[in-house]
């Protein structure tokens, strides 16, 4: 049962009356459209007063615009919502999160290098002032994950670091960020946990192998302390928990274990029960294949709520899926008393701050209120002060390659090591203008080092080569594949210093030669060579014999930036802390 008195909620005895006598009034299609949120598709007010008027929806999210643009579409839903609706946005790295000139910050494993929470408390607040200021009131974050497998993408940039401690210390302090702006709620995820499988619960199963007791020490330790600091919602995930499972239901088989999201033993009796979480619950977008692929979706959705989540992320189709809902309702499939207990949580939070009490008008605040949030010189700042404290210099076999001086290394070669382009990547590379739109980090660096004084110049390689060959309407020569390859002795005499520059976004990086040139780094033993990652943290599994590492975590101009002067400087100028195991557990990275 909810107990609106206590944590999140403290509601009073009027604040309750409203709760249950709004529940006591709406028609079963307003009480099924609050379990609902929806991933807006415009922002048309005829669009979006039909969502409102005729789906009655308790919560929206929607894709990034710029701010103006998001609160004059907030400014609509409210004022054609019976009940004020959540609305929420993905704020995992700052403001950018929030709107597309937003204030970013960083991304939370880039904190977790810091080790300062102070710097996740900063990114709360920053995300918290500018989700109110753009009529927003939730935050799909902080995640709350913990990276245990350096193969997670899904997590590997977006969680705090692979140790619980780290992650609970930091997912707290940006909550309590968050909470600093009254009206805001945080919602951690996902729920009961990610980080341990390689594969992505979009496209695939998710698992959590731990045990009850080696989860309660992990996992719940991380989720405790968030509940106890009073956290106000979460965000359950799409991942299965086999081993945990076992132990409540020896007769539990692959057939029969359902994920987090579908299962009441995880979303009832675990986060309710023993970890005595008393705020709301809402799913991880549906669309997924790790929710999709258990059953039909007809019996999916009203699963989800029966599990013990109380609402329901994203509409597939807005009709069919209402009127799945809503028949099992009227079925009893799901029962009144299951849906009087989510409502009391969706509503009950939504008085928590006061949401029932504000005039439609005034829960947005004004065009004014959202250009200083958005153009606040102390938001500004934090993102380089992380960028200075997190460049974490991983890997450091050869002494004295540090400082990188004109006078020890005039001649610098930086070469570009990038990760296989996917359609979605080639799709946003042509939104954004086309491929020469867009300068490259790697040209970027390449400029501020020569504006040190240093002759740094960017590798070309064969394949460059012959892909100009190519675009200049040419025939190829392959032979520059095949042999083109200089003698050790005039390549090293080419340049004094080498960066490989390693800017994959995800996956593995691709090499287009290895015959002997420039692109991967077989020559560590015959030049000075420094790798650099500025967006994916563990590239040494893929070039293990590099003797020099650093993890940057990002490519804006602060780090760039930052990493130059500490480049100079030594490194005593690195003071990030390594918080994943960039060495990715294998014992040839140490090498």
């Amino acid at each position: 049962m909810v107990d609106l008195r206590a944590k999140p909620y403290y509601l009073s005895d009027e604040d309750i009356a409203w709760v249950e006598s709004t529940i006591a009034g709406m028609t079963a299609e307003e009480k099924v459209g609050q379990l609902f949120w929806q991933l807006t598709a415009g922002n048309s007010e005829e669009y979006l007063k039909e969502l409102m008027e005729k789906y009655h929806l308790g919560g929206c999210r929607y894709n990034g615009m710029p701010g103006q643009m998001v609160l004059n579409q907030n400014r609509i839903l409210q004022k054609y919502a019976k009940v004020p609706v959540f609305i929420a946005c993905n704020p995992e790295k700052g403001g950018d999160g929030v709107c597309v000139d937003g204030t970013p910050v960083a991304a939370q494993v880039k904190i977790g290098a810091t080790g300062k929470t102070e710097y996740a408390q900063a990114m709360g607040r920053v995300s918290g002032v500018q989700i109110k200021a753009t009529g927003c009131n939730m935050a799909f974050a902080p995640v709350a994950d913990i990276t245990y497998n350096w193969e997670c993408e899904e997590v590997l940039l977006r969680a705090y670091g692979n140790k619980h401690e780290l992650v609970a210390e930091m997912a707290k302090a940006y909550m309590d960020g968050i909470h600093e702006t009254e009206g805001v709620y945080a919602c951690a995820k996902h729920f009961p946990g990610n980080g341990q499988d390689y594969r992505d619960a979009h496209i695939s199963n998710n698992v959590n192998h731990f045990t009850h007791d080696k989860w309660m020490e992990t996992y719940g330790h991380v989720y405790k302390t968030l509940i106890d600091g009073g956290l106000d919602a979460i965000m359950g995930g799409h991942i299965l928990m086999p081993e945990y499972m076992a132990e409540i239901n020896p007769e539990i088989n692959a057939d029969t274990i359902m994920p987090g999201t579908l299962c009441k033993e995880i979303m009832t009796d675990l986060l309710r029960g023993e970890l005595g979480f008393n705020g709301m619950v809402v799913t991880d977008a549906s669309h997924m294949v790790g929710m999709t692929n258990r059953m039909k979706r007809v019996d999916m959705l009203p699963a989800a709520i029966n599990a013990g989540c109380d609402m329901f992320l994203f509409f597939n189709d807005p009709a069919e899926d209402f009127e799945t809902m809503l028949n099992a309702y009227k079925t009893g499939i799901i029962s009144e008393e299951r849906m009087v207990e989510a409502l009391s949580r969706i509503l009950g939070l939504k008085a928590a701050k006061g949401m029932h009490k504000i005039a439609k008008e005034a829960l947005c605040g004004t065009d004014e209120e959202l250009a200083a949030a958005l153009q606040n010189p102390e938001f500004k700042a934090i993102a380089p002060a992380i960028s200075k404290d997190a460049l974490t210099l991983v890997k450091y076999k050869d002494e004295g390659v540090l400082p990188v001086t004109p006078e020890k290394y005039k001649r610098i070669m930086l070469v570009n090591i990038k990760g296989a382009d996917t359609p979605m990547s080639k799709l946003m590379v042509l939104a954004m203008g086309g491929a020469g739109a867009k300068k490259r980090p790697v040209d970027k660096l390449c400029e501020k080092l020569n504006a040190k004084g240093f002759e740094a110049f960017v590798y070309e390689s064969p394949i460059d080569k012959m892909m100009k060959q190519i675009e200049a309407g040419g025939k190829f020569d392959m032979n520059l594949y095949f042999a083109g390859k200089n003698a050790i002795s005039e390549f090293v005499s080419g340049q004094d210093l080498v960066i490989s520059f390693f800017d994959v976004g995800g996956g593995h990086p691709t090499f287009g030669l290895s015959k002997g040139g420039g692109e991967i780094p077989w020559y560590v033993h015959e030049l000075p060579v420094i790798g650099v990652s500025v967006n994916k943290p563990t590239m040494l599994a893929d070039a293990p014999m590099l003797r020099t590492y650093i993890n940057a975590y990002d490519s804006s101009e602060h780090t760039l930036d930052a990493l130059v002067d500490a480049l100079m400087t030594g490194k005593e100028a690195f003071k990030g802390t390594d918080p994943i195991d960039a060495y990715c557990g294998m014992f040839d990275t140490h090498m």
